[in-house]
């Protein structure tokens, strides 16, 4: 016999539930009898009444509200601590890069001087504006006689007057010249696309004439050998490359090509005499492992990289040679690079150079080297494969390339007159008929420069070389007896639209422009200039690199932080300002160098001939390795640095974004405030490699 269920402690739990909750709830308990197995309970649920008691247990008691107070107040001062700490971290930062910053030239130069001006002007203006706000007068004249108005009344209302009548014209005259360049630029980066894409889509690529497999089953035939391979010299030059001296000559050293057909030059301009002996231990490995490998040392540098060269090929047994492949000193070519460049140049009489593709090893490193290989991506698989499959014309990379040196002594040679010697080379070389290829889908790992400050030294000679090249040669372009076609493409694509008018209306529109138009409202700028133009070509930026779409936005927003040093180098290679014809070595790590070294080491095996060779060769291949290791703990201490145009033009866009909040424009406010941000975060150097 079952036991009957008890109800009582569920009649106590709905009580103490009711009372829990401020409800009041009728139970009516249904304990009749059902069938003899089981009894069902009914609950009985009525609509609840008001009742006066529990109405006052909802008011709050004094202890409640106090404890409520000291709850809000403690939120409060966490965010006002948390708004604290970050504005003494942001000085910190400041104070510290302050403090270790070397004085550059940039702080004193005239652009500087020009923008610091400029934020002065800015911040008046603003205070002006804030001042009419508060006083109701926003975006019109105050209303009123001049004793009612007050001085302040008469200073806005003049200050209307002359930015309608007299400032806003001319400046709308100049942002409809910008928007104009801006469009043509990117009609010109949309044609660029098409041409990839009809690339891509009909599979258009270079055919060699001849394979190197022919040859390889003929070994035995020395006539066979002499006719597919022919004489290659292979010129490395470096300077103070302590991180990377091995790697580049150990890649060089292993390729795949007969021993006898091959000389390696490496063209050593270094200044320290530690390094200098470094590398000529290296150089000493390779000739006891039987590769014909020279060392060269300029006692007088002169000329930089292209003084080097032309050193180089003036040696007598140069012209015993046909072809010459140059790799700068962080380039590591793969074993089979010239069995996959040569045969270009088999029955093809007027190829002048064969330029391969840069691959970069340390692309996710940090965020700016993300953003360099959306940019140099573009420019490989676009700019340079359309150029060299339309019109056979691209400027030369400096590095990766083969050239055939009847080629070279057509034009010239190497000249010292520019600091981009390898574009001068090239354009030289096309106005005398010569014609290029690029090959895309042959690559060689290099490194990318991991700091801010070896990134802006790179691009401000990168830009200001193009413009000492076209100051230089404009006059031979004219007279040269290449048509008229290639004559407009050298002066107005190559030179104009892609290396003078991109930086410069990217750092006019964007960084002079845009913030004046919030201060003088009178003259607008689209949004569609700000925002959806700018956006579809970053997209279109960035498609040759599909794994970077999540850096779209901060892509767009560093290159417009980057027009700064483009515009200034720019600028100062077009009128030979400042230190315009400064070379300044970029900074490698030899990030990949400690892994490859062992992986060389494996590959060049076959080219030992005695064991006592290997036995000494190792142990000074080891010794020297220490020496290097040593040398790097001993550096000198590296310190980020404080550039202040970038800072400058923070404090200018900032600025303008706060005037942009008070006439409520969504787009333009937005935009300001994230672009100022970027120039903070680029100027404090928060951005790349970070050193103590």
């Amino acid at each position: 016999m079952t036991r009957p269920e008890n109800f009582e402690f569920q009649e106590w739990w709905n009580q103490q539930r009711d009372k829990n909750n401020n409800t009041n709830h009728d139970l009516l308990l249904d304990t009749s009898s059902s069938s003899s197995n089981n009894d069902i309970l009914t609950v009985q649920v009525t609509t609840p009444t008001s009742d006066p008691t529990v109405e006052k247990g909802r008011s709050r008691s004094a202890r409640q509200l106090y404890w409520l107070c000291l709850l809000r107040f403690q939120q409060l001062f966490s965010f006002f601590a948390f708004l604290a700490n970050g504005v003494v971290y942001l000085l910190r930062i400041s104070h510290r890069r302050i403090s270790s910053s070397s004085s550059s030239s940039s702080s004193s130069s005239r652009l500087y001087r020009l923008i610091k001006a400029f934020l002065v002007l800015v911040l008046i203006l603003l205070c002006l504006e804030l001042a009419a706000y508060f006083k109701g007068w926003h975006f019109r004249p105050p209303v009123g006689s001049d004793e009612v108005l007050g001085m302040l009344g008469f200073v806005y209302s003049s200050w209307i007057s002359i930015r309608a009548n007299y400032l806003a014209p001319p400046l709308q005259a100049l942002t409809n010249v910008c928007i104009v360049l801006f469009l043509i630029q990117s009609v010109d980066r949309v044609v660029l696309m098409i041409g990839c894409f009809w690339i891509k889509f009909r599979k258009l690529k270079p055919v060699a004439t001849v394979r190197y497999a022919a040859a390889d089953e003929e070994k035995g035939n020395v006539g066979a050998v002499e006719e597919y391979y022919p004489m290659v010299l292979v010129q490395i030059p470096m300077c103070n490359e302590r991180e990377v001296y091995q790697q580049s000559i150990a890649a060089v050293c292993i390729q795949d090509w007969p021993k006898e057909r091959m000389l390696v030059q490496v063209l050593d301009d270094s200044d320290e005499s530690d390094v200098q002996q470094l590398i000529k231990a290296e150089v000493q490995k390779w000739q006891q492992r039987g590769v014909r490998i020279l060392y060269r040392h300029r006692l007088i540098r002169t000329g930089y990289k292209a003084g080097n060269l032309k050193s180089a090929m003036s040696c007598d047994y140069v012209k015993d040679y046909e072809f010459v492949a140059i790799f700068d000193a962080d380039f590591q070519p793969g074993p089979d690079f010239l069995k996959k460049t040569i045969p270009y140049f088999k029955g093809n009489d007027e190829l002048a150079l064969v330029q391969t593709r840069w691959s970069f090893v340390n692309k996710d490193e940090n965020l700016l080297t993300r953003l360099q290989n959306i940019n140099l991506s573009f420019h490989f698989e676009v700019e340079q494969q359309v150029n060299g499959m339309f019109i056979n014309f691209f400027g030369f990379n400096g590095t990766a390339g083969v050239w055939r040196i009847k080629a070279l002594e057509d034009c010239g040679g190497w000249l010292e007159r520019t600091t981009v010697e390898d574009m001068d080379i090239a354009v030289r070389a096309h106005l005398c008929g010569w014609k290029f290829i690029y090959l895309d889908d042959v690559r060689c790992l290099c490194e990318l420069p991991e700091s801010y400050e070896a990134y802006k030294k790179q691009q401000h000679r990168w830009h200001s070389g193009p413009m000492q090249l076209l100051r230089l040669c404009f006059v031979d372009i004219l007279r040269s007896k290449v048509s008229f076609a290639k004559k407009a493409n050298l002066i107005f694509l190559f030179f104009l639209l892609r290396k003078l008018i991109l930086p410069f209306y990217s750092f006019t529109l964007f960084c002079i422009i845009l913030p004046l138009t919030m201060f003088l409202p009178e003259a607008q700028l689209p949004a569609w200039v700000v925002c959806y133009v700018p956006g579809i070509m970053s997209i279109l930026n960035i498609l040759p690199a599909p794994r970077s779409i999540p850096f779209i936005v901060p892509y767009l927003l560093f290159e417009n932080t980057m027009s700064v040093t483009k515009f200034n180098a720019m600028i100062s290679g077009l009128f030979r300002f400042g230190s315009s014809y400064e070379w300044i070595v970029t900074k490698k790590l030899g990030r990949s160098s400690e892994n490859d070294l062992v992986a060389f080491e494996k590959e060049s095996d076959p080219l030992v001939e005695t064991t006592g060779l290997l036995r000494s060769s190792s142990d000074s291949g080891l010794e020297e390795l220490s020496k290097l290791e040593i040398s790097k703990k001993i550096g000198k201490t590296r310190r980020n640095r404080l550039y202040r145009k970038e800072l400058t033009l923070a404090f200018i866009l900032l600025t303008a974004s706060v005037r942009s909040l008070l006439s409520a424009q969504g787009i333009h406010f937005y935009f300001l405030l994230f672009q100022g941000i970027t120039f903070l975060i680029v100027g404090l150097d928060l951005i790349g490699e970070q050193v103590s």
